[in-house]
């Protein structure tokens, strides 16, 4: 392991040679191919599947019991402790992600995020802070930040440039906080007036509206040097379930979607975001099963990679959330949201269990080293790029 400390550390200040040297220019801020071949030929296989998670603090220590999110907002975990610094020594991980719960106010916030870098994989930090009702800081009463109502009530003044402030303002204390990657913005057309999760934090119904809006969110937050991530593909808006508790599905064609939610997501992938999140919500027709569109290969491969041509990283949306954890155990859907094609497996409910399952996928033949390996490339790629 103290080789792994020393090679992220050689990640760490390669980084900041890259961008020193980096024009404006967006070709130049990617780091060389042989510069990442050359970080990838020096990781075990360990090393590079925890690269692949990112998952909640609590996930390092097995001792936390606990049913639902009440259960761990009561706990209120705010510090590193010793139990989860043990774990970390053989199950090095790729992110940590804050939730409210671990938040309590600025001073606390300084103090855990380094303890959370000093873990072993560097973890990158993350958050869901899109504004409007999830606002894991904004929302929080210690902190005195601008709060915004919705992204619905952004989209409906028609102005990009509200979407970009208010991601150019989100993203600014964010990165003044020290976090690398918001979970934000939703790409989502909310076209289901019974939609009971996405709702007001999709920025519209008219796809078009909602793709100038997102692009503009996610230049806001480049420009304060924070990664977005949209969100859920191939989109949540037309369901009435909420796969936070358990299944949904949109009963739409691929030719019916590409001509909505494909709209913003298009949008997107063309300005270059890094990074897609994926939707635990069925498309029977789309896919001919009931198969959740994280574990679909014909969504993530075929369709998002394939069709739409995007090439940077999938990552799922929380492995522990009803529609995943009701059906799959963590090692199925870990293993079998790597199959489908996603990089980073992201809030698994039992982080040890998935680890260990993707370890013993590659070394029974069920996931090659290779394919580990392309997640892992582009992994690398996003940290190297960073600002």
């Amino acid at each position: 392991m103290k080789r792994y400390i020393l090679w992220m550390l050689t990640v760490i200040l390669t980084c900041g040679l890259v961008m020193t040297s980096c024009s404006n220019d967006e070709e130049a801020a990617l780091p060389p191919v042989n510069e990442v071949e050359a970080l990838l030929q020096k990781m075990t296989l360990r090393e590079k599947v925890g690269q692949m998670f990112y998952i909640r603090m609590e996930s390092l220590d097995a001792t936390i019991e606990w049913e639902t999110f009440d259960d761990l907002a009561a706990l209120k975990n705010q510090e590193v402790t010793t139990k989860m610094r043990s774990t970390n020594e053989n199950y090095p991980v790729g992110g940590i992600i804050l939730y409210a719960w671990n938040i309590e106010d600025e001073e606390q916030l300084a103090r855990i995020i380094p303890q959370l870098r000093s873990l072993n994989g560097n973890p990158l930090i993350c958050i869901d802070e899109e504004g409007g009702r999830v606002a894991r800081i904004a929302n929080n009463p210690n902190f005195h930040l601008k709060k915004y109502e919705s992204m619905a009530s952004i989209g409906a003044t028609g102005d990009p440039q509200k979407a970009y402030e208010c991601g150019n303002t989100i993203g600014t204390y964010l990165k003044r906080y020290d976090f690398d990657i918001d979970f934000a913005p939703v790409a989502d057309v909310n076209t289901n007036p019974e939609n009971i999760v996405i709702g007001p934090r999709a920025f519209s119904d008219d796809p078009a509206v909602a793709a100038s809006m997102v692009t503009s969110y996610l230049q806001g937050l480049k420009d304060a040097g924070i990664t977005g991530c949209i969100k859920h593909f191939p989109g949540h808006g037309d369901t009435s379930a909420d796969t936070h508790t358990g299944y949904a599905q949109s009963l739409k064609s691929w030719d019916e979607m590409k001509e909505c939610e494909m709209v913003t997501f298009r949008a997107g992938i063309e300005w270059g975001c890094q990074l897609i999140m994926t939707a635990h919500i069925a498309v029977p027709n789309v896919t001919g099963t009931t198969d959740p569109s994280t574990l679909s290969p014909i969504i993530l491969q075929n369709k998002l990679r394939g069709e739409l041509g995007y090439q940077n990283i999938i990552v799922t949306d929380g492995m522990e959330m009803g529609a995943i954890t009701q059906h799959y155990t963590s090692a199925e859907a870990a293993v079998g949201s790597i199959q489908a094609g996603a990089d980073i497996v992201l809030g698994p409910r039992d982080f040890v269990e998935a680890f260990e399952a993707v370890v013993a996928a590659v070394n029974n033949g069920t996931i090659s080293e290779e394919r580990i390996n392309q997640s892992v490339r582009r992994i690398l790629t996003l940290r190297l790029g960073m600002r």
